[in-house]
C-alpha cells in the first residue's frame, strides 16, 4: 500500500488538478487513481483535503445526450411544481415549506 504525496494548500506541482479544475478545462479524471492530495489547515478541526489528478491522463468530458437533457428538464420541473395545487411556481420550491408560497400563505392550509 503506497501513500499519496501530500502538498500544502496552493503549492501543488504543475500537471496536477482537482476535479473542479479539470472540469473547467473540459476534462474528467477518466478512471485514473488519485495522484496526490492537498491539505489546507483549519482551526479546531482536521485539515481540508482536496484530491489531485494528473492532467495528462485526464479524458474529455462526455457530451450530454438528448436523454440526459430531458432528464434534467424533468427533474428541474419537479422541483418547481407544487404538490398541493399542481402548478409550476416558476421558481424552485423552498425545502422548508415543500409547497409554493401561494399555498403556504393560503388561510385554508393554516389550520
Amino acid at each position: 500500500m503506497s501513500t499519496l504525496p501530500v502538498y500544502p494548500w496552493r503549492l501543488a506541482p504543475d500537471g496536477l488538478a482537482t476535479r473542479r479544475q479539470l472540469r473547467t478545462l473540459g476534462l474528467r479524471p477518466g478512471g485514473q487513481p488519485v495522484a496526490a492530495q492537498l491539505e489546507r489547515p483549519r482551526r479546531h478541526r482536521g485539515p481540508l483535503v482536496a484530491y489531485l489528478y494528473r492532467i495528462d491522463l485526464a479524458q474529455p468530458v462526455r457530451p450530454m445526450t438528448m436523454a440526459k437533457w430531458a432528464a434534467v428538464r424533468r427533474a428541474l420541473a419537479a422541483r418547481r411544481t407544487c404538490p398541493i395545487c399542481g402548478q409550476d411556481a416558476g421558481y424552485t420550491l423552498p425545502t422548508s415549506l415543500g409547497i409554493c408560497l401561494t399555498c403556504a400563505e393560503s388561510p385554508a392550509l393554516a389550520a
